[in-house]
């Protein structure tokens, strides 16, 4: 049985500075562009089957320079939809709402290209990611290049959780793999945010 290999794209002026990038296509930097390609030698290594990526810029460029071919864009694995939050820091957030956390108080409503998403409807998207992705790991590993909080999710849901308990994950840092398996049938996680 192959590994679910789970990659963050690379670093952007977003992830850098805190703020929270849903659906705004924000490319790579420099050093984002590097760490995607310092992935490429140990992804070569893997026997892929498939290759799955959200279709938001930053992560279809780190599939790229990290070497991966035949990458299908799957909109399931677009970033949560952050609405009214878009573009800010947890810390702006917080001063208008003090308390605020992702995982128990979501996100409010923003414009037409930001409406918002609710945690179990990304946890829908990441379960239908997964319902595709289970009968391929039969044949070999198979990758997924995606985002932050998506990639959160989708590894709870993995292990069988509800969505909120991605809280217990730390947030993989950009340009780094995380790989999801089983053994005697139990999924796991084999490794987090690794460079």
């Amino acid at each position: 049985m192959g590994e679910l290999i789970l990659i963050r794209h690379g670093q952007t002026d977003w992830s850098l500075s805190g703020q929270h990038a849903g659906r705004t296509d924000i490319p790579l930097t420099d050093a984002g562009e590097a760490a995607a390609k310092s992935l490429a030698p140990r992804l070569a290594r893997r026997h892929l089957v498939a290759v799955f990526s959200s279709p938001l810029s930053r992560a279809v460029r780190t599939a790229e320079l990290a070497g991966l071919t035949g990458v299908r864009p799957d909109s399931d694995l677009m970033e949560w939809d952050y609405g009214g939050y878009e573009g800010l820091t947890a810390a702006q957030i917080r001063e208008m709402r003090p308390g605020w956390d992702l995982w128990r108080d979501g996100v409010i409503p923003g414009d037409a290209a930001h409406p918002g998403e609710q945690l179990q409807q990304v946890a829908a998207r990441t379960d239908a990611v997964l319902d595709r992705i289970r009968p391929l790991l039969d044949d070999g590993d198979v990758a997924v290049v995606a985002h932050g909080h998506l990639a959160r999710v989708l590894t709870v849901r993995w292990l069988g959780l509800d969505a909120s308990a991605s809280r217990l994950l730390g947030h993989p840092h950009p340009g780094t793999l995380s790989f999801l398996a089983t053994e005697d049938e139990q999924p796991f996680i084999a490794a987090w945010n690794v460079p």
